[in-house]
């Protein structure tokens, strides 16, 4: 083991036998000693680093996180957005199934990368170890302006709206702020706390997504709809108008990869995270298809054209005018579940980035419960700042672009991983490797191409957000432990 030390602090650089292992320390004073062991990873930096929070989350709550990380906004909203361009319910139900499948493969291949690379940030940690410190500076800058406060906003957005719509009290702005600030104050005690609220509100959403699936397939009267598919529905599937819906859908499906942000915390990582990205992903799939056969089912195409709300318009017509409102006041629940999640995930790649970088070292702060404190605060400022937007479809369009294209290299580097360092440790592997890599970079490459053709302003925020984030690593963002 080769030891440099460097303005008082020592930098590791070492080769083991297990990416996971963590540098041993040696009685003899011989640090400059070299030690006879088969080289297979760098390990990762520790120099202000906090002590390793305690691994209190299982396979439960790990699979909760990514379930209610996913189900949000999106499946309330996206419906409305995808009807203007396709009217064809086969069309429509393919949309989720694509979607569906293109998340277990994202969620299969970062089952992978999270055991062979076990340490919490998710794309930020990935993409620095397999390409290069800056492309993963940029997936985390990508992540902490944009990843996970844009959802949280509109989520809180959603929040005030259906709040309002359902109680008739209050203003949605003063609501939406309330509770992320509530939300987060869970956040800021302890592991055991957050991962208690967390498993209550992802029952609760399950719990309504039931009711909302088993009453609408009662629903005497429904549409006068068929999702087999007929003539002309193929051009449909492979359309322009697919494509850019897509892209809704699989912001809806955003959160497939929650767990991995949270490594360092869950209880044997190398098998929990692998299985919940797999269970989270399967439970969310039939559960999206099944609610939005029920939309369809139930619900005229033309009320929900263009309409945020989409779950509120549907209850009434499932439930009656009265109903409806019990399903807005439901969904109202279920989108705390949406905001709880990510308001625990998301501080935890920017903990990540300020361990690494002087820069954002503050924010690599941990209060005396290993709970990320500063870097949810700025968090929650973000969310302050969009939540004042008010605009919800420019921003799914701009955030969704930025976070296709860091999906898109952490998937890929499941091939380029295996290709650099081939012998590195790997508890879990791709099934049917390398079709699933291969199946989610095509069609993910594909919604990139048509969302840059048709939104090409929001495509290109996008892309501007990212590439801010590669030139500030180079600008200021000095890595720790490293030269200048």
């Amino acid at each position: 083991m080769l030891i440099l030390k460097q303005e008082g602090t020592a930098r590791v650089h070492s080769r083991t036998i297990h990416s996971n292992a963590t540098p041993k320390k040696f009685a003899s004073p011989d640090y400059f000693g070299i030690v006879g062991l088969t080289m297979t990873s760098v390990v990762e930096r520790h120099s202000l680093k906090a002590p390793t929070p305690p691994r209190t989350i299982g396979f439960i709550t790990a699979s909760a996180i990514v379930i209610a990380n996913i189900i949000g906004t999106g499946i309330f909203t996206s419906l409305g957005f995808q009807l203007p361009g396709i009217q064809s319910a086969f069309a429509l139900l393919m949309l989720w199934i694509v979607g569906g499948i293109t998340a277990l493969c994202g969620a299969i291949c970062y089952g992978e990368l999270s055991a062979a690379l076990p340490r919490s940030g998710g794309e930020y940690h990935f993409l620095s170890e397999i390409y290069h410190p800056a492309i993963g500076f940029m997936a985390g800058f990508v992540s902490a302006t944009v990843g996970f406060a844009a959802p949280i906003a509109l989520a809180a957005m959603a929040f005030g709206k259906y709040f309002r719509g359902v109680f008739d009290f209050g203003s949605p702005v003063v609501l939406s702020f309330v509770l992320v600030w509530v939300v987060a104050l869970f956040h800021f005690g302890n592991l055991r706390l957050g991962s208690a609220f967390q498993n209550l509100w992802t029952i609760v959403k399950l719990f309504l997504i039931s009711v909302l699936i088993g009453a609408g397939f009662l629903v005497e009267q429904k549409q006068a709809i068929t999702f087999l598919p007929q003539p002309g529905d193929t051009g449909s599937v492979f359309s322009g108008a697919f494509a850019v819906a897509l892209v809704y859908v699989m912001y809806s499906y955003s959160g497939w990869n929650a767990s991995t942000y949270i490594i360092g915390e869950v209880k044997e990582p190398e098998r929990n995270v692998p299985r919940s990205l797999f269970a989270g992903t399967i439970v969310v799939m039939a559960a999206y298809v099944l609610l939005n056969a029920v939309f369809l089912l139930t619900t005229p195409m033309q009320e929900m054209r263009g309409r945020i709300e989409v779950g509120l318009i549907a209850g009434k017509h499932i439930f009656g005018t009265d109903g409806g409102r019990i399903v807005g006041a439901l969904i109202c629940l279920g989108l705390v579940s949406t905001i709880s999640s990510m308001t625990w995930i998301g501080p935890r790649v920017t903990m990540s980035m300020g361990e690494d970088h002087w820069l954002l070292r503050l924010l690599g702060k941990k209060n005396s419960q290993g709970v990320p404190t500063n870097a949810m605060i700025v968090q929650l400022l973000i969310v302050t700042l969009l939540l004042l937007t008010r605009s919800f479809e420019s921003v799914v369009q701009y955030t969704q672009f930025s976070l296709l294209i860091c999906s898109l290299l952490a998937v890929l580097g499941v091939v380029v991983l295996r290709v650099k360092r081939p012998k590195i440790l790997r508890p879990y592997r791709v099934w049917l490797y390398p079709l699933p890599p291969l199946v989610f970079a095509a069609i993910t490459f594909w919604m990139i191409l048509y969302l840059l053709c048709s939104k090409t302003m929001e495509s290109l925020a996008g892309l501007g957000t990212a590439i801010v984030g590669f030139a500030l690593y180079f600008c200021a963002a000095k890595p720790l432990g490293r030269s200048a």
